[in-house]
Parts: structure tokens; C-alpha cells; sequence
């Protein structure tokens, strides 16, 4: 399988020599309104840290994200990022058989390339080996159904929760917390707009964690991005705003969207929806691309249940009329 990513903004503007601040990305599902403005403060605070190490292993962040998930600090792991550590643990926690319940993030692919991959239903998930499931969905935005099987199954299973906190719904982390054999990965980078600091944080039981812990390399979070993964969180204003703005927004385009012929958007719980296609979207893309506008080709990602697909990220109005009139010029 070929691993595309979002995101890769200043690449293909270095390329075709664009200034890369007239390019809409909606390849990459980011917080559409941008960091809270706390982020800002905090790292004019923080810039004189710049010439000193950082915590080797991110404690005052730790215990600030433990905190704000309500378990203990001892539960928590943070790292350079989701996607450092789902290879970190890709690395630490060995087993024989892996199962991706698809569609999952491409990094998944990468870091386990032998996994059997298994449906995204509840149902259809083994009971023996590590299973790894997203909650919501990547590219679909679908919320799992997991209590049931979580009651049942004693098998080991990884919750990539990335994208959680623009659903609505809870994590899973306290449970991660209490349960033995059951993890839950969290990005800071997606609601809180921070890609370019790289934050994430594993949680776990504790007496697993500790034991990685010690074999875990330092200095993974640098001083910017724990000041400004501390000041993020706190913001619940800006929490707040993301969550109404996200809502509001992905109900306009999706509606847009679906008066356009041959194409259908998909139910969502994320700040991305995935578009179901009538026929092949190269040119679309390639056409998109021309206007300085980047969108996901899920076209035969695995999962994902129709054989033309894209994905799009909730972007703020004026870049989504952007899209919308691109969208008609190169749609027929």
C-alpha cells in the first residue's frame, strides 16, 4: 500500500516555487481557527529556555496533561508527537500478531506492516493479539463501538484517540489508566493547532509505563512545545469556540457539497469528512492543485468502503468558498 500524507504544504510549494501562505491545505485536519492565543504568550515566555536542555522526559507537561485527563502522572507518556510514539510502541510492546480494525492512520501501516487488517466493525474483531482501532476514524470520521467488546476481549488494544476532542464525545483515557493491556494514544497537535512543535502523549497503566519509561530516549518534547502544549490546554474558551466553529462549519460544506452531481459527503464526528466520488478524482486533485489547493485522495485506502474517495479538512469560511468555486471550475 502506498502511504500518502496531508500536510505537505511547504514541500510542494518549494517545488513549484509558490509562497506557501497562499496555499489552503485541506489535506491536513487542523484546527481551523489556529492556536489559542495563550500559545502565543507562552512561547515569547519561553524563548529564553531555548538555551537549556529541556525536561528529559517532559514532566511539568506530564503531570499538566495527566491532570487535564483526570489519572496520574504515572500513567502518562508523552512524546514527540502520535506518530514518534505509535512507533515507540511499535518497538517496546512486542507481540505476535498485530490487527489494524481499518481504516487507521497510514503510520500505522508503516510501523506494523505485516498487520492483518480486520473491518471496522466490533464484530469482526479477533480476540487474540494487539488490536489497534481509531476513535473517530481516520479518514471517515466514524465513532467505534467498543464497550462491548472492551467487556469482552482480554486481548491487548491500542485506541489512537488523535482527533477525540472535536467530537464531543469522552476518551477512553482513564480507562487505559485502570486496565491492564489497554492504551490510548493522544495528538496535541490536531485540536490545538501545534503540527509544527510536535506533542502527543501515550496512556497506559503505570506499572507498564514506568518500565518503558526507563528505556525511553530523552528530550523528546522540546521547551517550546511543552510551554505551549501547557497553555493550550488550559484555554477551555478556545475549546469551546473550535468545537461550535468545527459543527457549524462541516454542516455548511457538507451541505455545499452535496448539491454538486456525482458526489456524496459522508457522515462525520471529526474536523474532516471524507467525499465519496462517482468516478476517479486525479483530475479533480490535479486541477485543485493548480488553484494552490491541496485535498486527500483516499482512493483505494483500506477501509474506506467506496473506490473513489476524498478527504477534506474543516478549513475557515473564506478558504471553503475558496473550495467550493475551484470545486465547480474543475468538477463536470
Amino acid at each position: 500500500m502506498q502511504i500518502r500524507h496531508g500536510g505537505n504544504i511547504f514541500q510542494i510549494a518549494a517545488q513549484r516555487g509558490w509562497d506557501w501562505r497562499q496555499v489552503a491545505d485541506f489535506s491536513a485536519s487542523i484546527n481551523p481557527l489556529g492556536p489559542s492565543a495563550e500559545v502565543w504568550r507562552a512561547l515569547e515566555r519561553a524563548k529564553d529556555r531555548l538555551v537549556h536542555y529541556p525536561e528529559a522526559y517532559a514532566e511539568t507537561l506530564t503531570q499538566a496533561l495527566a491532570a487535564h485527563w483526570g489519572v496520574e502522572a504515572s500513567c502518562v507518556l508523552a512524546g514527540n508527537g502520535a506518530t514518534d510514539l505509535i512507533h515507540f510502541f511499535a518497538r517496546i510492546f512486542e507481540v505476535r500478531r498485530v490487527y489494524l480494525a481499518a481504516p487507521v492512520f497510514s503510520e500505522f501501516h508503516r510501523a506494523y506492516p505485516q498487520a492483518v487488517l480486520v473491518p471496522f466493525e466490533a464484530d469482526a474483531w479477533p480476540r487474540d493479539g494487539l488490536l489497534i482501532v481509531t476513535r473517530p476514524a481516520n479518514p471517515t470520521g466514524a465513532m467505534p463501538e467498543l464497550d462491548h467488546y472492551l467487556k469482552q476481549a482480554a486481548n491487548p488494544v491500542l485506541v489512537d484517540e488523535s482527533f477525540i476532542e472535536f467530537t464531543g464525545y469522552s476518551s477512553l483515557a482513564g480507562l487505559a489508566a485502570q486496565r491492564d493491556n489497554f492504551f490510548v494514544l493522544r495528538s496535541l497537535t490536531k485540536f490545538y493547532a501545534l503540527p509544527g512543535l510536535r506533542v502527543g502523549a501515550l496512556v497506559g497503566p503505570a506499572k507498564v509505563l514506568d518500565g518503558w519509561r526507563a528505556r525511553r530516549e530523552p528530550w523528546q518534547v522540546n521547551v517550546l512545545a511543552a510551554e505551549a502544549a501547557q497553555a493550550a490546554i488550559a484555554d477551555r474558551d478556545h475549546a469551546h469556540q473550535t468545537l461550535q466553529f468545527v459543527a457549524s462549519e462541516r454542516a455548511w460544506l457538507t451541505e455545499q457539497l452535496a448539491q454538486l452531481p456525482g458526489i456524496e459527503p459522508q457522515r462525520s464526528h471529526a474536523n474532516y469528512f471524507l467525499v465519496r466520488m462517482d468516478r476517479p478524482v486525479g483530475p479533480l486533485v490535479e486541477g485543485l492543485l493548480q488553484e494552490k489547493i491541496l485535498v486527500r485522495d483516499c482512493s483505494g485506502w483500506p477501509g474506506v468502503a467506496f473506490p473513489h474517495a476524498l478527504r477534506l479538512a474543516i478549513r475557515p469560511r473564506q478558504e471553503n468558498e475558496r473550495l467550493l468555486e475551484a470545486w465547480r471550475r474543475h468538477w463536470r
